[in-house]
């Protein structure tokens, strides 16, 4: 039995990953028409909304049913600061879809050098190289530019998946200082069974399941400076663990 759970296991990570791939060639030529032929303004609604359709379908092809509770939190008009725990590459497509709010992601800039996806990343996203002090004031200097044009930003404070049995890893203060420095709300997304779908570590198996995603109410930063930096971390970790907490004990 044992023997026939794992080959059906694989059957269906090959075929989700035929259609995912797919796909993949289906959306590139889209969003080379949105960055190509709409002005720099509309471009990124259009874009972030070409990304929410692809997370649907991505939920199809996977049969990763979201849940996503809390989205009458998020004020549609609002710029806003997003961070959630990391724990798998399916956060991704389940924070597009957690959200019509338009935003950036922040990412790894080695990703810039894939093929195609670094494409898409390029214009998608902002990149930040982690080690370099000089590159990370920069990102810092782009995501302040995309909140001024409205266009919010996603920040994963753990920085990388957390590939650890521990609930949440240590956060990075990039998000919170972000926050404070253009004193935008802090809105905290806690996804949970991700991880089930697609494993943060090993061989990449897909399995079919059920993700959640919750919203808690943002987190306000008018009047907060550095000095309360430590304090707005360590609030927005506790949100955090509270509904994992919750959402593992009611399992």
């Amino acid at each position: 039995m044992n023997y026939f759970l794992k080959g059906l296991k694989i059957i269906f990570t090959i075929y989700s990953g035929i259609l995912f791939i797919l796909s993949f060639f289906i959306m590139i030529p889209c969003y080379v028409i949105v960055f190509n032929f709409w002005n720099n303004e509309r471009a990124p609604h259009v874009a972030h909304r070409l990304t929410r359709f692809w997370a649907y379908l991505l939920f199809i092809i996977f049969l990763a049913k979201p849940k996503i509770k809390g989205k009458e939190l998020i004020d549609k008009n609002e710029t806003y600061v997003f961070v959630s725990n990391h724990r798998s590459q399916m956060d991704i497509p389940l924070a597009a879809a957690s959200c019509k709010n338009t935003f950036r992601f922040l990412a790894k800039a080695e990703l810039i050098k894939a093929p195609l996806l670094g494409y898409m990343i390029k214009n998608l996203y902002i990149t930040v190289a982690r080690s370099s002090k000089k590159d990370r004031s920069r990102s810092m200097d782009e995501m302040k530019k995309s909140m001024d044009e409205h266009i919010s930003v996603f920040l994963f404070p753990e920085g990388t998946r957390n590939k650890t049995e521990a609930p949440l890893i240590d956060f990075h203060d990039g998000a919170f200082r972000l926050a404070i420095k253009t004193q935008k709300p802090l809105a905290v997304l806690t996804v949970i069974d991700t991880d089930k779908v697609l494993p943060p570590k090993g061989s990449q198996v897909i399995f079919p399941g059920i993700m959640h995603a919750e919203w808690s109410p943002p987190v306000d930063t008018r009047g907060m400076t550095e000095d309360d930096l430590p304090e707005l971390k360590n609030r927005v970790r506790k949100i955090m663990s509270d509904i994992l907490e919750r959402k593992i004990l009611n399992r």
